[in-house]
């Protein structure tokens, strides 16, 4: 046999043995939500658009590839800016995933948001969501029809993640212009550029690379262990918050000369807890602090936290928290959806 015809044999038997085996494709649901990924602009160079314009279908249609890398189906969820993202959507899709994959009908879920809240959504359903398949969000930068639109490859990178046995066990993952990102630790750090997200503290996961993950370091600690909801409790939370929504948790900043004019008012209409994104290491002003104190004093929860991208906030400050909270290395946004879960389903913060 001549090394032509050999090679012709093997590349047959490639193709073909895991059919007749009946080796299955990786099966990937994409959940979509809308986005910049599936918005529409007047021009291929004009820097205004409208999102959220596109279908699921469509946005299938628009990466070439993927179905060779899985077994595809897709689910609209809904079609917004993640903007206007809410705590009801962000339980009616846990809940999906986890039927999802409590019915045995995916591997793995892609979920296609905007970037706004990305960061939100995906820490949230890490701390609710139990399953050990890959959970992948994308999205882009640069509207569907733009040139250089990058929702595409966004997405085949995604899928190839969802597919791909080495994301099991490895809590839930964002897919941003080729980089992995672990759900607690990325953030959007750019407006406007397709590298907009980043882990300051620890860095990327890893990348994708002609559709292969590669993963840098291990898994990402996850806190999910006392929050993790199945379908039946992610209805409760659902019924039990149709009237009213999440425990009030609000952000303060801290800066130069700021007053706790805000606080007050958040006490007089009514609050659960508090975040003060402080400056440095946690840090705020003399006003802010005496704000602090009356918010304790009301049984208010108050997490210290801080606007600077890295470095976290730990015990180790320039005064004392006396009953306060320290955030870690979660960010002000993530500390406060944190402190929220934590409310709702235990009342508690230990």
């Amino acid at each position: 046999m001549s090394l032509k015809k050999y090679l012709i044999l093997a590349t047959l038997c490639i193709w073909t043995l895991p059919a007749l085996c009946g080796v299955q494709k990786p099966r990937v649901t994409i959940v979509a939500t809308g986005g910049t990924i599936a918005g529409t602009a007047s021009s291929a160079t004009g820097t205004s658009y409208d999102p959220a314009q596109l279908t699921v279908d469509a946005l299938m249609a628009q990466a070439p590839g993927i179905s060779a890398r899985a077994t595809i189906t897709g689910l609209q969820l809904c079609n917004i800016a993640s903007q206007h993202m809410t705590t009801q959507i962000w339980i009616r899709l846990g809940s999906v995933i986890d039927s999802l994959f409590k019915n045995d009908i995916c591997d793995g879920v892609v979920v296609t948001h905007g970037t706004d809240t990305m960061e939100e959504t995906a820490f949230f359903l890490d701390l609710v969501l139990g399953h050990d398949n890959p959970v992948v969000l994308t999205g882009a930068m640069r509207p569907a029809n733009a040139l250089g639109a990058d929702g595409p490859v966004n997405l085949f990178n995604a899928v190839c993640l969802a597919a791909h046995p080495a994301a099991r066990n490895r809590g839930v993952m964002a897919v941003m212009n080729d980089y992995i990102y672990a759900a607690a630790e990325f953030t959007k750090v750019h407006t406007v550029n397709p590298d907009a997200f980043a882990s300051p503290d620890r860095g990327p996961l890893g990348v994708i690379r002609g559709g292969n993950p590669h993963f840098f370091r291990g898994p990402a600690g996850r806190l999910r262990t006392q929050l993790t909801c199945n379908t039946k409790e992610l209805q409760e939370l659902s019924d039990k918050l149709r009237d009213k929504a999440f425990p009030r948790v609000e952000i303060i900043l801290s800066y130069a000369g700021a007053t706790a004019g805000l606080i007050d008012a958040l006490l007089k209409n009514g609050m659960d807890g508090i975040v003060i994104a402080g400056v440095g290491h946690g840090n705020y002003s003399q006003e802010i602090e005496t704000g602090i104190q009356r918010c304790l004093e009301q049984g208010v929860f108050v997490v210290r936290a801080t606007r600077v991208l890295a470095g976290g906030v730990t015990f180790d400050v320039e005064k004392p928290f006396d009953g306060q909270i320290v955030s870690g290395m979660l960010s002000p946004q993530k500390a406060r959806i944190l402190l929220m879960l934590a409310l709702t389903r235990f009342n508690t913060t230990e």
